[in-house]
């Protein structure tokens, strides 16, 4: 195999194609790079079997057809060094060359036919949903997901489709989020996307992408890139009786300002006790030690009597900084049950923390 490549396309695709290697086993075939190069088309690709990325590149001079693998984290690092020139691949006697005008580096090879082989989207269902708005939506749930808990459907991301829209939920057990958007929907059903793949699907969704699944597998597909991920099998909480049905005050805020109130106690304090009275919210730590900060900021919030919550910085700001409005609101019942913070598609529910 030898191809000729733009440097900086080859070093985006690289550095796109890492986070989906194997990290621990270095002598594993998902360890490296798939390098195609046939029928004037090149095909990188990679994959740790859970997840998987592959690129379909025309625009490159191929000399000579035929294969390669390399480990991906070398390979990154050796044409980030490169200058933004032309980058010659070239194998020879199970190495892969890496040569720019004076500059030449190898790396061995392994065998390529041992690289798993990619899901196919053939007998799999068509998933008809605006690409760009579920990666949007994705990313708003995001830091609500767990990342090790022992039951593995909260490692993820449910999408449950129902009839014509869309309800993506994320949760820790102590706070649960809520995308809802509207859009056509054939059917209903509903699935666990991985939150390691959603890092990833940020990256990708911003194009005519189709999508394809099953009881397993999800498939984005696009016009230069395949993108793959399992699914998690398991059958996730009823999520809607975390919801309160009836909300007693309703609390109409300025994200700026409460996120300006959070930000000053986070200096000492990782949680806090936020305090609404009619003209004024006061924002408190609550530290073990001796030390102290609080904050008070002027604001009309329309109650009569007093109210406050105990909550982990966090949370809040999770909620504030995914939402674009200037204001939100805050669902009160009680200090000791769970308040819900909302804007437009997105909703948030909170455990507060005893005080």
């Amino acid at each position: 195999m030898k191809v000729l490549i733009n440097k900086n396309v080859l070093e985006s695709i690289v550095t796109n194609t890492n986070p989906y290697l194997e990290k621990r086993d270095l002598s594993a075939i998902t360890s490296h790079i798939y390098i195609a190069a046939k029928n004037g088309v090149l095909n990188i690709r990679a994959t740790d079997h859970e997840i998987g990325l592959a690129y379909k590149l025309s625009n490159v001079k191929i000399t000579d057809e035929g294969y390669a693998t390399a480990n991906g984290k070398k390979l990154l690092d050796i044409i980030k060094s490169l200058k933004d020139d032309e980058v010659i691949l070239e194998t020879v006697n199970n190495y892969l060359y890496i040569k720019q005008k004076n500059s030449k580096y190898k790396l061995p090879m392994y065998k390529f036919e041992d690289f798993p082989e990619f899901p196919s989207s053939e007998g799999k269902s068509k998933f008809d949903v605006d690409a760009v708005m579920l990666g949007r939506s994705l990313k708003k749930i995001l830091p609500s997901i767990d990342s090790n808990n022992p039951k593995f459907e909260l490692n993820g991301a449910l999408l449950d489709i129902r009839q014509n829209f869309i309800n993506i939920v994320g949760t820790d057990t102590k706070r649960l989020s809520i995308f809802k958007f509207e859009t056509p929907t054939e059917r209903e059903f509903s699935i666990i996307i991985p939150k390691k793949a959603i890092n990833e699907i940020q990256k990708l969704f911003f194009d005519r992408i189709e999508i394809y699944y099953d009881e397993n597998i999800l498939i984005a597909q696009s016009a230069n890139f395949e993108f793959f991920t399992k699914l998690i099998n398991g059958k996730y909480p009823d999520y809607e009786r975390v919801v309160p049905k009836e909300i007693k005050k309703r609390l109409k805020l300025n994200r700026d300002k409460m996120i300006d109130g959070i930000r000053t106690i986070s200096m000492l304090s990782d949680q806090m006790k936020i305090t609404f009275t009619k003209d004024s919210i006061t924002f408190e730590s609550i530290i073990e030690d001796n030390s102290e900060a609080k904050t008070t900021i002027e604001y009309q919030t329309g109650l009569e009597d007093e109210i406050f919550i105990g909550i982990k910085n966090r949370y809040l700001l999770d909620f504030l900084t995914s939402i674009e409005d200037d204001d939100f609101e805050l669902g009160f019942n009680d200090s000791n049950l769970a308040f819900i913070v909302s804007s437009k598609e997105l909703t948030t529910v909170i455990m507060p923390i005893n005080i």
